[in-house]
């Protein structure tokens, strides 16, 4: 048939095309979910509608997504391969807030912000505009010289961490955040041991591996001597749980027996913890490393008064408590700014990264003077930590966390998203568990609710895929990679949660169908 030219920029001369070619060609030059190439055998008309979007992302003008794969076969690590998500990967060209589109054009609604780091959105335009000025004025200089960008950022900082939390180490990334708390943890208390749950992430250089508790990322050499990994409190996939135990608008489907202000899981879980000191540490301990909300571990959630109790019994052992905040940080649990504020504990150090850049390259430990004075007996020095760039954005970052209503987002629109995805939990046999805080939100899928068993790896792969192809990117989490973990950029709409319980809907549908 023939086409004649049309005003759109990438049809610039008459041609001829088959009709398969030419369907194809209609696809590529929209962007929205309708028109992607899905794994499901009804017309594009059923598929849920993606809400509208005004920005207008560059045409695509790179190198092809083969020459891309031939490169990351040959070039790039082969750890790149070994991560890279879904059978038919995603070509990521640009984003712009809460959107992504890939080299042909498609666009994506991002509910998982780079693994819950785009805090505020992509390439947001404050953000965004911090950065281009101090590329413009300095781009580099370390700690040797007194510079702006690093004491403004180092001062509003602290302001929102409560007393004594004031003194802040800045680095490059949230596995060396962790590293540098090891470090000063055992110096300050004089220890060694350091206790985490076990499904926890704490990152992946040789030290940090210690304190993660997941075989998917532990080599076979020694590593992380003086970790030691104790019981996950858990309520759900744990031995003891009920339906009144976690802070979360969504509690599980277990039954409760507990009188009111009163949790027998809790109590449990502290048991194992008190079992750990008794047979798997010294009598003084350095530390306990607590995420707020396991992030990896699948959005797990622990009993309402696990954490203070846990700390109570850490600090009678000589050893400090660190709260690693790398996920849930920076507003993203909705009620507060700081995850460990859910649980009415102070922490004697907090680590942080991901979204205190936006996706920039930054970390940070933030402790006590005490503390501070302690590792102050010998020189630490970060060549990077504190770059003038990095913290020009990382200050914008929580301008724009303010001036966006960005923590309130994420505490209406989570609230929303964890409510709705509690009925299709009611609805569906293989949905077991939804939980989480504001925006960091676990899905947790199994073979059936009695059981609990995780659904296999290769049923969350085809529910994962169909979710993509209709427009919706998330990620997977938990040990046995059963938790569908949903972390979006803070400023989707009710508009955007609609379009994905609607597409997640979808998808468990036709798994079910299929099935």
């Amino acid at each position: 048939m023939n086409l004649i030219s049309k005003s759109d920029h990438r049809i610039t001369q008459r041609i001829t095309v088959s009709l398969p070619h030419y369907l194809n060609f209609i696809c590529n030059c929209f962007t929205g979910a309708l028109c992607q190439k899905s794994a499901f055998k009804y017309p594009p008309s059923d598929l849920p509608e993606m809400p509208p979007c005004n920005f207008k992302p560059e045409e695509y003008k790179g190198m092809s997504k083969e020459r891309m794969m031939e490169i990351r076969r040959q070039n790039c690590n082969p750890m790149t391969m070994k991560v890279t998500y879904y059978k038919k990967p995603v070509f990521i060209h640009q984003g712009y807030m809460q959107w992504l589109w890939d080299v042909d054009g498609r666009r994506y609604l991002d509910l998982f912000a780079g693994v819950a780091t785009v805090s505020v959105g992509h390439c947001h335009p404050k953000v965004t505009a911090a950065a281009e000025q101090q590329l413009k004025r300095l781009w580099h200089t370390t700690n040797i010289y007194v510079y702006p960008p690093l004491h403004e950022y180092c001062e509003k900082l602290a302001s929102y961490l409560p007393d004594p939390l004031k003194v802040i180490y800045l680095t490059n990334s949230g596995s060396e955040a962790n590293d540098l708390a090891m470090l000063m943890a055992r110096l300050h208390t004089g220890n060694f041991d350091i206790i985490t749950f076990r499904g926890s992430y704490h990152g992946g250089s040789p030290q940090t591996m210690g304190l993660t508790s997941n075989a998917a990322y532990k080599y076979p050499i020694a590593n992380g001597l003086g970790c030691t990994n104790t019981m996950c409190p858990d309520v759900f996939r744990g031995p003891w749980g009920g339906s009144h135990c976690r802070d979360s608008p969504v509690q599980t489907i277990r039954e409760c027996g507990c009188a009111q202000g009163h949790c027998m899981a809790n109590e449990h879980y502290i048991g194992q913890l008190k079992e750990t000191f008794a047979t798997s540490v010294p009598s003084q301990i350095a530390a306990f490393f607590g995420e707020p909300i396991q992030g990896v571990g699948g959005a797990v959630q622990y009993p309402k008064n696990y954490l203070k109790e846990a700390y109570k019994l850490v600090r009678e052992r000589g050893g400090v408590c660190i709260a690693d905040e790398v996920q849930t940080g920076f507003g993203r649990t909705g009620t507060h700014f700081w995850g460990f504020q859910g649980h009415d504990v102070i922490p004697d150090m907090v680590t942080m990264a991901k979204g205190i850049g936006n996706g920039f390259p930054m970390g940070a430990v933030v402790t006590t003077p005490e503390i501070a004075a302690s590792f102050a007996k010998g020189v630490h020095f970060n060549t990077f930590g504190g770059n003038p760039v990095a913290c020009a954005v990382a200050s914008s970052v929580l301008d724009v966390i303010r001036e966006d209503g960005a923590q309130q987002i994420s505490l209406d629109v989570g609230t929303y998203l964890m409510t709705e995805l509690a009925k299709l939990r009611d609805k569906y046999e293989i949905i077991g568990d939804v939980r989480g805080k504001g925006l960091q939100i676990g899905v947790e899928m199994v073979k059936d609710k009695v059981s609990r068993d995780p659904l296999p790896p290769q049923a969350m792969s085809e529910i994962f895929e169909d979710i993509k192809d209709m427009g919706v990117l998330i990620g997977k989490g938990g040990v046995y990679g059963q938790t569908f973990r949903i972390k979006p950029p803070m400023c989707i709409t009710m508009e955007d949660a609609d379009f994905f319980l609607a597409v997640f809907n979808k998808s468990i549908q036709s798994y079910m169908e299929r099935t």
